[in-house]
């Protein structure tokens, strides 16, 4: 499973993880800040992915144990 994750979320830096309103915002700030900008909203969106798998994991192992 987490070979499975892994190239998921290296690839995530380079995703355009974008909406419409953030597309144009970035690119009116120029391609550097457009980068940090894009790699801030990765950034934001790992940890309620962080913490959904945390309690997935939690759960998948205690039916497990039962």
């Amino acid at each position: 499973m987490l070979a499975i994750a892994i190239p998921f979320l290296l690839n995530g830096v380079m995703s355009f993880a974008q909406c419409s309103i953030c597309t144009k915002t970035a690119s009116q700030i120029g391609e550097e800040a457009g980068k940090g900008f894009n790699a801030g909203i990765i950034y934001l969106a790992a940890m309620p992915f962080g913490i959904m798998g945390y309690i997935a994991f939690r759960w998948w192992k205690s039916e497990n144990q039962k």
